[in-house]
């Protein structure tokens, strides 16, 4: 019976009627009217689903629930897992003093409405409320992340609006109008498909999401194309409330005032259910009411709203943020108070507003209160103060300018993984789809076997047979994929770890033979001291005063190879900094000749630096880049003497007159990457070494010399930490380059 109950209430939500819009945007207070007059208790309890599903976690959804689970432990036929998790959920969430508590268990009950394949968009969008009472951002984006690829896959299209619904708000909260954007759209898609009036609440977002962008053009657009939706007028509760802020809002800045003023009236008259959610739109409407009559010169009429305002904040403990935006009490009562010239009370509730908003991760609102300030402080004739402000303005937006530039890479990022994605789900529909095709028609035999009892029973046994063979080799398919994924690892993980042993055991092999040698040769002393010379004795103190200087370097050696290790694993994890390239890099080729010179006094070598007086600072981790440039310099100066050396030792009249050189020059293209190239005129590299180059432990230096992780290491310093690449020419016998480019 519970199967049966629980694929009806399933076809409901996946039948044509879904599609029309009837089940998501069916009127919550008719169906809560309706529940009392519901004689059967099977369709009791489908109602209670319905209204559960519209809102699950306002003021009612806890008695609804509590019905919900009586009348199905009497009936029986609901999965109430979920429902039950979803108690629990709601229980503490209208606590108010278990926000953690609360976040657990309500994701523990969309989690059971996966598992059952519930959809819970309206669940999901009211999640967020929680996230953000935790301020927990970064967990918030990455939950809904998740859960979009999961969603995603299964093809829950409201699930996967409610998602994009998310992420949209999160970007907006951050600042980022382009991921705003895109998200809200996307979702606006989706949810065109199954709530109209939804799809009207998020064109409106749309349109404000462009006014705040300074798009005025785009913002008319989607605003129009929302008013001139006949479900415009069936939009309730809060989103009727927002709906009518946002208009408000826009009017307001278009300065059509009059408009401003009654849009700001009709959500001050909107209906809404919930006697908690009512006094939230009421103090949202009369915040805007009073924001309008102050931009219209008139602060006497505003002076009441926000002091009724300011009785429900006082009573209810706004958040600075919630569905319906931004609460900006803060900031309408400091533009009250310079209307009428008392800056004292004013400046103290500017500062508040600014506290509330960085405390809450508000950045669009930080830059908003903090430009207020400067401008303020500046008006009063209060330079120092105005400059600090604007200072951290400047700082603020250029954090925002800093992680734009970030996003301007992350829609080709982003695309190229949901192309992925889309082939992925593709492919796993239609094989889906093809094993679906094939039960199908497995059934149809088998019901002609019963049909024809002799012919067709043979033919069904074989159907069976069948279909367990290719359930089997499904099976044996994922295990062996599973298998291979899992070899791949241990593949790598050996070879890794063979690397470090073999780079390793030089020198603890070079280590243990000089300790046993010293361990002979002072038993010798013990043993034979009277029949020793005191020179002979002399000259086993000098054996191992030299056999403990090479365990010394050979450990040190060691030592260098794990200090290589480590800050290859630490590589481009600090701060980006404004930086001078040119400077860093005279000072690396520097430092790397005077290095190579300590070691070999009879050295000598021509430095050419050639650097773009017009390079100006470039972003980046100094210190990694520091170490790219010295190991780039190094290898350089190293390949030079090696040739001079070389040269010496043929003394031919060609090689005679070899001038070892290294060039380091550095060059920024207006709008193109910057440029930094290390080029000497050594021993240069054949084909076969330039292709192992970059490889971890791979060296061409002598035993000892080397540990074959620096060019390792600033490879991946430069691709991975800065987003370049790193390439080399090499001529063998003429000479090498490496190529440095960085995005700018």
């Amino acid at each position: 019976m519970k199967w049966i109950f629980t694929a009806l209430v399933m076809s409901l939500l996946t039948s044509p009627l879904l599609a029309q819009q009837r089940y998501w945007d069916a009127d919550y207070d008719s169906l809560a009217r309706s529940l009392p007059q519901q004689r059967a208790d099977s369709a009791r309890l489908r109602t209670l689903v319905h209204l559960l599903d519209l809102h699950p976690t306002n003021r009612q959804a806890l008695p609804f629930l509590e019905q919900l689970l009586a009348l199905n432990r009497r009936l029986g036929t609901l999965d109430d897992r979920p429902y039950r998790r979803l108690r629990a959920g709601v229980a503490l969430w209208q606590r108010g003093t278990a926000d953690a508590a609360a976040l657990d268990s309500t994701r523990a009950a969309v989690a059971e409405f996966d598992r059952a394949g519930r959809p819970v968009p309206w669940l999901l969008i009211d999640l967020v409320t929680l996230y953000n009472r935790l301020n927990q951002m970064d967990a918030r984006k990455r939950y809904y992340e998740q859960k979009l690829t999961y969603y995603r896959l299964r093809g829950a299209t409201e699930n996967v609006a409610a998602c994009y619904l998310s992420q949209g708000g999160y970007y907006r909260r951050m600042g980022d109008f382009t991921r705003t954007l895109d998200n809200i759209l996307r979702a606006a898609d989706l949810i065109k498909g199954f709530s109209r009036t939804l799809y009207v609440r998020e064109l409106i977002v749309a349109g404000s999401i462009y006014a705040d962008w300074g798009n005025p053009a785009k913002a008319v657009q989607y605003v129009r194309l929302a008013q001139a939706l006949p479900e415009f007028r069936k939009v309730q509760d809060l989103g009727r409330v927002y709906t009518f802020l946002t208009l408000s809002r826009f009017d307001a800045q278009e300065r059509r005032y009059p408009a401003a003023r009654r849009a700001a009236d009709s959500a001050l008259a909107a209906r809404v259910t919930d006697p908690y959610e009512r006094q939230v739109g009421r103090a949202y409407g009369l915040v805007q009411q009073a924001s309008v009559l102050l931009q219209m010169q008139m602060p006497a009429p505003a002076l009441p709203l926000l002091r009724r305002a300011q009785q429900l904040d006082d009573s209810l403990k706004l958040p600075a943020s919630s569905k319906l935006g931004e609460f900006e009490l803060d900031a309408t009562w400091a533009e009250y108070h310079v209307r009428r010239a008392d800056y004292r009370r004013a400046e103290s509730h500017w500062l508040l507003a600014y506290r509330k908003a960085a405390a809450n991760k508000l950045g669009g609102l930080r830059a908003k209160y903090l430009k207020q300030l400067a401008a303020f402080y500046d008006a009063r004739g209060r330079p120092v103060e105005a400059q600090r402000y604007s200072r951290r303005y400047i700082a603020l937006v250029d954090t925002f300018d800093a992680a734009q530039a970030v996003f301007r890479v992350a829609p080709y990022e982003s695309e190229r993984v949901e192309r992925a994605q889309n082939a992925q789900i593709t492919n796993l529909r239609q094989t889906q789809a093809v094993q679906a095709e094939r039960l199908r028609l497995g059934n149809w035999l088998l019901l002609g076997a019963l049909l024809v009892v002799v012919l067709v029973s043979g033919l069904g046994v074989f159907i069976y047979r069948q279909l367990q063979v290719n359930q089997h080799t499904l099976a044996k398919l994922r295990q062996t994929q599973s298998q291979l994924v899992q070899a791949e690892k241990m593949a790598f993980l050996g070879e890794l770890t063979a690397g470090i042993a073999h780079e390793l055991q030089n020198p603890l092999n070079f280590m243990k033979n000089f300790a046993e040698v010293s361990t002979d040769l002072v038993d010798d002393i013990h043993g034979e001291r009277t029949s020793r010379g005191a020179g002979l004795e002399q000259d086993i103190l000098v054996g191992l005063r030299q056999n403990l200087q090479q365990i010394s370097q050979h450990g040190q050696r060691a030592s260098s190879i794990i200090k290589d290790m480590l800050a290859h694993s630490r590589s481009g994890t600090g701060p980006r900094e404004p930086s001078d390239l040119n400077a860093l890099a005279d000072e690396s080729l520097t430092l790397a000749y005077e290095g190579l010179c300590a070691q070999d006094k009879s050295f000598s070598a021509t430095l050419s630096k050639e650097f773009d007086p017009e390079m100006g600072t470039v972003a980046v981790v100094t210190q990694d880049m520091g170490r790219v440039l010295l190991n780039l310099c190094t290898n350089a100066l190293h390949a030079v003497r090696q040739r001079q050396q070389e040269a010496a030792v043929v003394a031919g009249e060609a090689e005679a007159a070899y001038e070892p050189t290294v060039t380091v020059s550095t060059r920024r293209p207006a709008g193109q990457a910057v440029e930094i190239r290390v080029r000497d005129n050594g021993t240069g590299m054949p084909a076969a070494v330039k292709e192992k180059v970059f490889q971890p432990f791979f060296t061409t230096k002598a035993p000892g010399e080397g540990t074959g992780l620096g060019l390792s290491l600033s490879y991946d310093i430069v691709t991975k930490g800065h987003g370049g690449t790193l390439t080399v020419e090499s001529r063998e016998g003429e000479g090498t380059e490496f190529l440095i480019r960085l995005p700018t």
